[in-house]
């Protein structure tokens, strides 16, 4: 397995590049470089003129960075998006793709504290240079916090109890390893013991990453860099993501839809959703890779 398989595996490859409608001397934007296979499918159907400008905030990530001089590498979180286009003189793009998954390698890397199979430290961070840990925000957030974020997030169950429960026992038992915490949790799991861990290690996760702030950054800057025709791809996976994916393509921006008094939109919708229900993995395609079965390809086009 190559490092790029073994960082992460992109899903719905084909379909994802294909929904670009890639021009040859275009210029793209891969917001999730990752494994870098979405970004080398790209780079196939671009001439020599063709710019691929890749964002991604790991630093472990980039050793998966092809030798082609039409990839400009950004290393920073893709809310950044319009800065670095900036930047580098991409005021206008042909098209942006995001593939919002974890990557195989974050989560098979325990030291990275993202998984509930390996022991580590309470990370969970996609970028090193940040400073909030999984660890501080449970050492340090109110109960109400807490609460929100796990009802929010992770959807889980009983998010009021778990979060009272973190409260009296980080007072009580030291909480610095991904063990320590998962022992912590035992006496509040609610029904299958892996998918509520799954749930609470995903709550976790966003608030540390602040990942639905860096897609909404994203998805709103995307209106104001893509040409006209220019595509946004996005892969989801999960529920919370998608409906912000969704609501968001359906009329590009946040916010309710003014009227005028005969029922016409104010403000005209910037984006048009191209298909009305997402792309989904092929069956194939979760046999050869289980962690596509959640994902769904959203693709809108710049009006």
């Amino acid at each position: 397995m190559s490092d790029a398989e073994f960082y992460h595996e992109a899903v719905m490859l084909k379909e994802a590049v294909r929904e670009l409608e890639i021009i040859k001397g275009g210029v793209y934007v891969d917001a999730t470089f990752g494994g870098g296979g979405h970004s080398k499918e790209i780079l196939k159907s671009l001439s020599s003129e063709g710019r691929l400008v890749a964002f991604d905030q790991d630093g472990d990530a980039w050793r998966n960075k092809p030798d082609d001089e039409r990839l400009v590498p950004v290393h920073a979180n893709f809310r950044y998006l319009r800065r670095f286009l900036k930047l580098h003189g991409y005021l206008e793009v042909d098209g942006v793709l995001a593939d919002l998954g974890v990557s195989s390698y974050q989560f098979d890397t325990g030291e990275r504290g993202f998984s509930t199979r390996f022991d580590g430290p309470l990370d969970m961070r996609m970028d090193s240079r940040s400073e909030l840990t999984a660890e501080s925000v449970l050492k340090t957030y109110s109960e109400h916090e807490l609460h929100k974020m796990f009802e929010r997030y992770g959807e889980v169950r009983n998010a009021r109890q778990l979060a009272r429960h973190i409260v009296v026992q980080r007072n009580v038992v030291k909480l610095d390893t991904i063990n320590a915490f998962k022992a912590m949790l035992a006496a509040v799991v609610k029904g299958n013991v892996n998918k509520y861990l799954a749930q609470v290690f995903q709550a976790l996760r966003i608030e540390v990453n602040d990942e639905m702030g860096a897609l909404r950054g994203l998805l709103e800057q995307s209106v104001g860099c893509l040409k006209q025709g220019g595509r946004l791809v996005i892969i989801t996976f999960h529920s919370i993501e998608d409906r912000i994916v969704k609501q968001f393509m359906k009329k590009g921006y946040w916010g309710e839809v003014e009227t005028d008094v005969f029922g016409k939109p104010i403000v005209e919708p910037k984006l048009k959703l191209v298909y009305n229900k997402p792309i989904e993995p092929s069956q194939e395609e979760i046999k050869n890779n289980p962690r596509a079965r959640s994902a769904r390809l959203r693709i809108a086009e710049r009006l």
